[in-house]
């Protein structure tokens, strides 16, 4: 069985990354910090895995987080590649 992530969740695992804060994560991504703690929660053990090592005061990303960060990045690229190409084609260029 094929899994995939939400691209929700793919843009709320970049910008903890970038933050390493949740209360500024979660107001970027306009959504509760609680709400963010879930999302990224639920992800980790949908998929047995840890992306962030965390603890009252600190969130610091894990090895398999960043690896994670750097192909979800690659994931987003490819999802705007996909519809530039396919306004292309509606537009009538020649998609290359």
């Amino acid at each position: 069985m094929q899994s995939f992530v939400e691209v929700r969740s793919l843009i709320a695992v970049i910008t903890l990354s970038e933050e390493l804060n949740f209360t500024r994560a979660a107001k970027r991504l306009g959504i509760s910090q609680s709400g963010l703690s879930r999302q990224l929660s639920s992800l980790e053990r949908k998929y047995n895995l840890k992306l962030f090592d965390r603890n009252h005061a600190n969130v610091y990303l894990t090895e398999a987080g960043r690896v994670f960060v750097e192909e979800a990045k690659l994931s987003l690229q490819h999802d705007e590649r996909a519809l530039q190409a396919a306004r292309a084609v509606t537009e009538g260029v020649e998609h290359v």
